[in-house]
C-alpha cells in the first residue's frame, strides 16, 4: 500500500514536469528526461531574439524622456521597427506570454496592492472585473454580431470577451505624469488583477459553444466556479506552503537572500503551471499567490535583503512591461499587412470598412463601461462617498477618468491569438483573422484615447484624500517611535562594547532619545492641527525641505568620501561600505 501510494505520487509530479516541459519548450529549449531535466542546448537565434527586445526596452526609456511621448507608444514604435529591420523578429506565442510575461506582473501587483484597500472596495472591484466583463461580453458580442452577420455569433462573443479586460501596464505608464487619486488606482489595480480571467474564461466559453455545437449555462457557471476558485485555492496554498517553512528555517539557519529572492520569482510561473495542469485559472493562481505574498511573514528577511528584492523586483517589471509592448509592436504591421484579405473575407473591398468598426467597437467599450461606472462607483465616490471634511468633485469627472482607464493591450492580442486555428471537422476557425485584426485596432485606439484623454480628466483629481490619512499616519509613527525610546531605555545590557562605560552609553542613549522625543512632539503637534484645521495641514513642506537638505549633506558627503580616496589611497573595501551606508540613507530620503 505504501508502495503504492509513493509510485502514484512520482507519476503525478512526472504529469507535472511533463506540462513544465511541454511550455519551456516552446521557448525554444530541448529537453530530456531520465530522473529529472537535462537541458541540452538553445539556440542562438532565442538569445539574439531576447537581446534585441531587452535593448529595445532600455532605449525606449530614454526616448520617451527626450521626445516626452508615452513609453508604451515609444515601444510600439521600436517593435515596428524591429518589424521591418532585418534584425531577427519573434511571433507572439500566447503559451510563452501567459507563462513567463504575465504571471510576473499579475503577481507582483497582487503583491503590492494595499490589502486593506483590496478588503474595503472588494464589491465595487468584483462588480467591475466580473460584472463589467459580462455585461461588456453581452452588448459587444451582440453588436458585432449586427455590424458583420457573416461573422458568428459565438466568434462575436468570443471577440467581445478577449478586448473586454483592461490592460494595467498601458494605463499607469501612460497616466505616470498624472497622478490618479489613491482610491481610484486602488480599484483600477483590484479590476485589472481579477478581470483577465474573466475574460478569457468567457471567451474560452464561447469557443467551446462554437465547436461543439452546444452551451449549457449551468455547466458554464460550475465550470468558471472550479476555474475561479480552483485558482485562488491553488495560488493561496501553494505559495503558504512555500513561503512558512521556508521562514521557519529562516529563523533557525539564517537569512540567504539571494536565495529568498530567487525563490519569489519562481512562485508565480510555478503556481501558473500547477493551476493550468489542473484545469484551473492560472492567471488567477498568480494573482492569489502574489496577494498571499504580502500576509507572508518578512520579518526573518534582513533590510539589505529587502532593498535588493525590490530592485530586482522592479528590474523585472520593467524588462516585462517594456518587452510586452515591443512584443505588440512587432505583430502589429503583419496583422494590418493582411486587411485587404480580411476585409473581402467579410464582403467588402475597402480596408476603411475595418477602420470604421473598430471605431463603433471602441466607442460602444467605452459607453458601456461609462454606465457601468456611473452605477457601480456612486456608493465610493458619490456626492455622499468618502470625502468627509471636503468638497466632492464633480462625479462626472471620476467616471469619466475610470472610462478613459479602459485601455486595453497585450493581453488581449495574445488571448485572440489563441483562438483554434481548424473546426473540428478539420475546416478553418470562422472569422479569426478578421477578429484578431479587429482585437488589434481596439487596443491601438484605447491606447491613443486614454494618452489624449485620461490625462485631461484627471488633472485636478489628485487632491482628493482622506484628511484622516495624516493623523493616522501620525499616530502610528508617534507609537513606533516611543517604542523606540523605550527599548534604547532596556538596551544597555543588549549593547556590546569593550571600552564603553556608563557615561559614554548614557550619551549615546540620551542624543538619541532626544531626537525621538522631537519627532514624538512634532507628531503631536501636527495631530492637533489636523483635528482643527477642515484641510490637510503643511507639515508636508516641512519634511520636504529637510529631506532636501539631507540629500544635500549626502552629496557633499559622498563626493568628500571620494576625493579624500583618491588623495589618500584609503582601501576600497573601506570606500564601498561607506559608500552603500550614504546610499541606503539617500534611498530613505529620496523616497
Amino acid at each position: 500500500m505504501q508502495k503504492s501510494y509513493w509510485l502514484g505520487g512520482i507519476s503525478q509530479l512526472r504529469l507535472i514536469a511533463a506540462g513544465v516541459r511541454k511550455h519551456l519548450q516552446s521557448l525554444g529549449f530541448k529537453f530530456a528526461v531520465k530522473w529529472g531535466f537535462g537541458y541540452e542546448s538553445a539556440p542562438m537565434e532565442v538569445t539574439g531574439i531576447v537581446f534585441v527586445m531587452l535593448l529595445a526596452v532600455v532605449a525606449s526609456r530614454t526616448i520617451a524622456r527626450l521626445s516626452g511621448l508615452p513609453a508604451p507608444f515609444v515601444q510600439i514604435g521600436l517593435g515596428v521597427a524591429i518589424y521591418y529591420s532585418s534584425l531577427t523578429t519573434v511571433a507572439l506565442d500566447p503559451d510563452v506570454f501567459f507563462l513567463l510575461l504575465l504571471p510576473p506582473l499579475l503577481f507582483l501587483d497582487g503583491w503590492r496592492i494595499p490589502k486593506d484597500d483590496l478588503l474595503r472596495d472588494a464589491g465595487t472591484i468584483f462588480k467591475l472585473a466580473i460584472g463589467l466583463v459580462v455585461f461588456t461580453v453581452l452588448g459587444v458580442g451582440f453588436l458585432i454580431h449586427w455590424l458583420i452577420p457573416t461573422l458568428p455569433l459565438p466568434v462575436a462573443f468570443a471577440l467581445a470577451a478577449v478586448v473586454s479586460p483592461t490592460d494595467p501596464v498601458a494605463v499607469s505608464q501612460i497616466a505616470a505624469r498624472t497622478p490618479i487619486p489613491t482610491r481610484m488606482r486602488h480599484i483600477l489595480e483590484g479590476e485589472a488583477l481579477f478581470n483577465d480571467a474573466s475574460g478569457l474564461v468567457c471567451m474560452r466559453f464561447a469557443v467551446a459553444a462554437l465547436l461543439t455545437g452546444a452551451f449549457s449555462p449551468v455547466d458554464a457557471s460550475l465550470n468558471f466556479i472550479w476555474l475561479a476558485a480552483g485558482g485562488l485555492v491553488i495560488g493561496t496554498v501553494a505559495t503558504w506552503l512555500v513561503t512558512r517553512p521556508w521562514a521557519t528555517s529562516a529563523v533557525f539557519l539564517g537569512d540567504d537572500g539571494s536565495a529568498q529572492i530567487m525563490l519569489s520569482l519562481l512562485i508565480p510561473s510555478g503556481v501558473y503551471l500547477i493551476a493550468e495542469y489542473f484545469h484551473c485559472s492560472g492567471i488567477l493562481a498568480a494573482v492569489a499567490a502574489g496577494i498571499t505574498m504580502g500576509f507572508a511573514p518578512h520579518s526573518h528577511w534582513h533590510a539589505i535583503t529587502r532593498i535588493r528584492r525590490t530592485a530586482v523586483w522592479d528590474m523585472v517589471q520593467f524588462a516585462a512591461n517594456g518587452c510586452i509592448f515591443v512584443l505588440l509592436g512587432e505583430q502589429i504591421p503583419g496583422i494590418f499587412a493582411a486587411a485587404p484579405i480580411t476585409v473581402a473575407a467579410i464582403g467588402h473591398e475597402n480596408p476603411g470598412w475595418l477602420g470604421l468598426y473598430v471605431m463603433i467597437i471602441v466607442l460602444a467599450l467605452a459607453l458601456l463601461r461609462f454606465i457601468w461606472v456611473w452605477i457601480s462607483l456612486r456608493s465610493v465616490f458619490g456626492p455622499k462617498g468618502d470625502h468627509a471634511g471636503q468638497a466632492p468633485p464633480p462625479y462626472w469627472r471620476l467616471v469619466l477618468a475610470m472610462s478613459f482607464a479602459g485601455a486595453r493591450g497585450a493581453i488581449t492580442l495574445a488571448g485572440v491569438l489563441t483562438l483554434p486555428l481548424v473546426m473540428a471537422d478539420g475546416s478553418g476557425f470562422p472569422g479569426r483573422d478578421l477578429a484578431i485584426f479587429l482585437a488589434t485596432g481596439v487596443i491601438v485606439v484605447s491606447l491613443l484615447l486614454a494618452s489624449v484623454g485620461l490625462p485631461h480628466a484627471l488633472r485636478g483629481l489628485e487632491q482628493i484624500q482622506d484628511p484622516q490619512h495624516g493623523a493616522a499616519e501620525n499616530r502610528l509613527r508617534t507609537a513606533a517611535s516611543e517604542a523606540a525610546v523605550l527599548a534604547i531605555s532596556n538596551a544597555k545590557a543588549a549593547v556590546s562594547c569593550d571600552n564603553c562605560d556608563a557615561e559614554l552609553y548614557a550619551e549615546a542613549a540620551a542624543r538619541i532619545i532626544s531626537t525621538y522625543r522631537q519627532r514624538i512632539a512634532r507628531y503631536a503637534r501636527e495631530d492637533v492641527l489636523a483635528s482643527q484645521l477642515a484641510e490637510p495641514t503643511q507639515h508636508g513642506d516641512t519634511d520636504r525641505v529637510e529631506h532636501q537638505l539631507r540629500l544635500i549633506g549626502l552629496h557633499a558627503e559622498r563626493d568628500e568620501v571620494v576625493r579624500y580616496g583618491r588623495a589618500n589611497s584609503v582601501k576600497q573595501l573601506i570606500l564601498r561600505k561607506i559608500g552603500r551606508e550614504i546610499d541606503l540613507q539617500e534611498a530613505r530620503y529620496s523616497a
